[in-house]
């Protein structure tokens, strides 16, 4: 952008301006420019005359060949003027109104804009400057438009100082002022042509001042389209409403969750909620806007719980930002990570105990029923409810899990059903939203259900019945739509008897029970269990995965795991982290483990003949293959994992039978 002229030196400017009202000094003037822009065309470059500006653009007009005694228009062609005016649309809508006012008082002259690039855009009044012409110096020689954009600041050019003789005789003066968008960026330049005897210095400051607004209500427009680009990116509905509590306006966010196709201008606010919000009294009070319960009512009469707040806005109104409890739901979900991770290809096993509850799982994936997953600690009962819930209808919702048994006995109910703000000492302001809120949509995993508490058995059975579920402290209740998955290794049958738990809320659970074996009964699991869980490791660790020994996996298949698939999870842990060399032995497992394998030993117990003449074979097999399992196995026609199980029952260890025993 080039600097602005010096004020001393537009002081001078007005005062030369205001200096020729006097009719004998615009004589003289007008006659010092005629012979000077004679001197000039005749390659003079003293021009002593001429304002230094002017003499400028003189001198830069006769050195790019512009012919004085000629004139016409140059235009763009017609396709590329319409491309220019449809790009600056907002320009042209800005300064229509303002051109229109700026003519009532220059009736006998005209305005015209042109865009950055010396191109006419629009124009008004007498003797009409053609839209499309190029109004450039480097065009049209020194012209008041032209002269504007190349100095980007306001100027005026007298009749005699045009370079153009049609222009000088036309004894019209012009004055021309920059416009701006927001950023400073030159947009163009508008210029006033007057006649002499109207043209005086309060014409330059009415041009000035025109072009002035025109730049301000660019900048204001822009700054109105990026407050509206913000409201519609929010993730809530924001919602303006005037003194009265009408509806002003209302982001795009907010008239989908209203279903509103129309701004609604006008509609009170109030006539959109349920009734039992005192929308004055809620407005009134200072300490109340923020994060308020709110009910929408929608087109079909349907209601959209939501939560609220509202702030005054000074000039008077109020703005309210409206946020779906499902919404919030969400982001709370995804902050929580409550996702199921697992699916029943995670399940490994061929045993015909796991085979039979996989069958029982995957039927209860197609269904919506309660399910009750019945087993030891440690056998995997969470791994069974995710994978039901990724199977299922319900797998793009919330798996959300809750342990019964590790939260407080006086916090389950707001833990699971959520709580309005005052309900309790400690409260969450604003109240909280409970597990099944969380689960709306998806499903709730209740872990060691048989250590919930009585009086929360009762609002759960509440839940399973109705789909409804009541806050503490709240009026009334809200549907929910939830998938229970229950969890537990007691035995709840018992406990109804004992009177621990709710005969009722047991029978509403156990629609579909599954029971996932310990590991002690899929035993020909466990090889295949080790080789995933050794993966799995070696690739937390980076390191290639171990083997394991034959005498090793003897002792995990002779373990009673009490523990189960968790216990075996640790053992496999602690063995890749102690062994030694690619081969997991046997002194990398617990001593404790060692130690009682040893003591299961069958060894002088009375067999059947049948058991006896299996047990030869198998020793038969051993000794002809030197110990080599695989082998052995393939020869006795079964599994390596039914190999274990058999060499188990026999007290027979494979490294008896290699070279060097």
């Amino acid at each position: 952008m080039q600097e602005q002229v010096a004020p001393i030196e537009l002081t001078r400017e007005l005062r030369f301006v205001s200096e020729l009202q006097r009719p004998p000094v615009a004589e003289g003037v007008q006659r010092e420019l005629d012979a000077a822009w004679t001197d000039c065309l005749a390659g003079a470059t003293e021009l002593v005359a001429v304002r230094p500006v002017i003499r400028a653009s003189w001198l830069r007009s006769r050195a790019a060949g512009i012919v004085a005694e000629e004139f016409h228009y140059e235009f763009v062609e017609s396709q590329e003027l319409a491309r220019r005016l449809q790009r600056q649309r907002e320009l042209l809508d800005i300064a229509a109104p303002v051109m229109a006012e700026l003519l009532r008082y220059n009736p006998d002259g005209h305005l015209n804009l042109a865009d950055a690039e010396g191109v006419t855009l629009a124009a008004c009044g007498l003797d009409l400057t053609p839209l499309g012409s190029r109004l450039l110096e480097s065009v049209q020689g020194t012209n008041c438009t032209g002269l504007a954009l190349r100095e980007q600041r306001l100027v005026f050019v007298l009749a005699g100082e045009n370079f153009k003789r049609e222009l000088r005789e036309r004894r019209m003066h012009c004055a021309s002022a920059p416009v701006r968008d927001t950023q400073g960026r030159l947009l163009g330049a508008l210029t006033l042509t007057a006649a002499v005897g109207n043209f005086h210095c309060h014409t330059l400051g009415t041009v000035q001042a025109a072009a002035d607004a025109i730049s301000r209500q660019l900048a204001l427009t822009a700054l109105l389209d990026e407050q509206q680009r913000v409201l519609e990116v929010l993730n809530e509905g924001v919602i303006l409403l005037d003194d009265d509590r009408c509806i002003r306006s209302l982001n795009g966010y907010a008239r989908r969750l209203l279903q509103l196709d129309d701004p609604q201008r006008g509609r009170p606010f109030a006539s959109l909620i349920t009734q039992d919000t005192d929308l004055d009294l809620w407005l009134d009070r200072r300490w109340e806007r923020q994060d308020r319960d709110l009910t929408l009512l929608l087109p079909d009469g349907s209601g959209l719980p939501c939560l609220a707040s509202a702030a005054p806005i000074a000039q008077g109104g109020w703005v309210l930002s409206l946020r779906e409890n499902r919404r919030i739901r969400e982001i709370t979900r995804q902050l929580l990570g409550t996702r199921a991770r697992y699916s029943f290809s995670d399940i490994q096993g061929r045993s015909p105990a796991l085979q039979n509850a996989l069958r029982v799982a995957q039927a209860a994936s197609h269904s919506e029923a309660t399910v009750l997953v019945l087993g030891e600690s440690g056998v995997g009962k969470e791994l069974f409810a995710q994978a039901i819930h990724n199977a299922s209808a319900r797998r793009h919702g919330p798996f959300v899990a809750v342990n019964c048994g590790a939260i407080p006995r006086d916090l389950v109910q707001s833990e699971l059903f959520g709580h309005v703000e005052g309900a309790f000492t400690g409260a969450a302001r604003g109240g909280a939203a409970g597990k099944f809120e969380l689960a709306d949509g998806g499903t709730l995993f209740l872990d060691e259900i048989g250590d919930m508490p009585l009086e929360a058995q009762a609002s759960l059975l509440r839940v399973l019945q109705e789909g409804e579920v009541t806050r503490i402290g709240a009026k009334k209740a809200q549907a929910v739509d939830v998938r229970v998955i229950a969890a537990t290794h007691r035995d709840l049958a018992q406990a109804v008897t004992g009177g621990s738990f709710r005969g009722d809320v047991f029978y509403r659970l156990n629609v579909l029970p599954l029971q996932v074996p310990p590991l002690r009964e899929r035993r020909e699991d466990i090889p295949l269990l080790v080789a995933t869980l050794l993966k799995a490791l070696s690739r937390h660790l980076e390191r290639p995965p171990p083997a394991i020994a034959d005498e090793a996996l003897t002792l995990l298949l002779a373990h009673s795991w009490p523990g189960n698939v968790r216990e075996l999870e640790n053992v496999i842990e602690r063995a890749v982290n102690l062994a030694q060399g690619p081969l997991i032995q046997p002194g990398d497992l617990p001593p404790s483990m060692v130690a009682n394998t040893l003591s299961t030993d069958t060894e002088g117990e009375r067999l059947t003949p049948l058991e006896a003449g299996q047990r030869d074979l198998i020793r038969a097999t051993l000794q002809q293959t030197r110990g080599n399992l695989r082998q052995t196995a393939t020869r006795l026609g079964i599994s390596r994992a039914g190999l274990y199980v058999k060499l188990r029952r026999y007290a027979l260890n494979p490294a008896d039978f290699r070279p060097g025993r």
